[in-house]
């Protein structure tokens, strides 16, 4: 079946099904995030680091969502969880079973392509990008196996693996790590962890059955939605203080035109935590105030106008 699969070339769409496109339009806004701190410091950036930067980016965010979905149907997960537009996997693989060979060696190459493109870098910007970069290769190939395992872990990697885009994607154009994308790293760092412990919350039943420990299960639906609350209103406190004290420049500040919205956000996830399908639609406007407070404040940083 496999075989047929591969001749008909159809498995070309379960693997790109299943490394979750809409998601990774979040990938090349940090990256974004980045070549905006780099300009700050008024750097003579090479536009080709910034492809080869974007490219190692994307493929090792490809990576760890493909490796997702592997690891969630071998474990039966996808079988037991009710899909929702930002939960429960994308259902490639339940429908398609004989894709798996083919989502894991994709998953594979991406990663060796990551491996590829960083030590490339580490050549031409220098050996700075070696620590992010295995701390980033950790954070891939440990998310679907122990990491999911540990609350706090689990809570941390997401934020921790996209923040790491910022001040990678800084030294790849300055050869320099700065204070600037450090700090500008919190902001991208809260609310992807965030965004990421919102979704497990349709999840919580399924995810305990194939004995994971995530908040929402530690925790409770409730108590996780308090968490999450917390942690998108520090994003933009971080911001706030950052600018206030000198750390970012103000124009960064654009990353506080969705906070109106991200109250209400966090208001109604609190107040549907335990009745998923009111929630549902918050989990998308969540999602479009992570990418817009990440995207606002790179075309900040840029000195892109971002108002009339």
């Amino acid at each position: 079946m496999a075989e047929a699969h591969a001749r008909n070339g159809t498995f070309w769409r379960e693997v790109i099904q299943a490394s979750r496109p809409s998601f990774l339009l979040l990938t090349p806004l940090c990256v974004a995030l980045g070549l905006g701190t780099a300009m700050t410091a008024q750097a003579d950036w090479n536009p080709w680091r910034l492809v080869l930067v974007t490219l190692g980016a994307l493929l090792a965010h490809a990576a760890v969502n493909l490796l997702n979905e592997a690891e969630d149907f071998r474990s039966g997960l996808d079988l037991q969880t009710s899909r929702t537009s930002f939960s429960g996997g994308s259902g490639t693989l339940p429908a398609q079973p004989a894709a798996l060979g083919w989502v894991q060696v994709a998953a594979w190459v991406a990663l060796g392509l990551v491996v590829a493109i960083g030590l490339w870098l580490v050549i031409i910007a220098g050996p700075g990008l070696l620590l992010l970069g295995a701390m980033g290769l950790i954070l891939v190939t440990g998310y679907s196996g122990w990491i999911v395992r540990s609350p706090l872990m689990c809570l941390m990697a997401p934020g921790l693996g996209i923040g790491l885009m910022v001040p990678g994607t800084h030294y790849a154009m300055t050869g320099t790590f700065d204070n600037v994308a450090l700090v500008a790293t919190l902001v991208p760092a809260l609310l992807c962890s965030a965004l990421l412990l919102v979704n497990q919350i349709p999840d919580t039943d399924a995810d305990r059955r194939v004995r994971r420990r995530h908040l929402p299960i530690v925790l409770g639906r409730e108590r996780a939605a308090i968490v999450f609350a917390l942690l998108v209103m520090g994003a933009y406190v971080a911001l706030m203080v950052s600018v206030g004290f000198g750390a970012l420049p103000a124009g960064a500040l654009a990353g506080l035109l969705p906070l109106p919205v991200a109250i209400w956000l966090v208001i109604r996830v609190r107040r549907h935590a335990r009745d998923i399908p009111r929630l549902v639609p918050w989990l998308g406007v969540n999602v479009a105030v992570v990418l817009t407070t990440i995207g606002l404040m790179a075309a900040g940083l840029m000195g892109i106008p971002t108002a009339p």
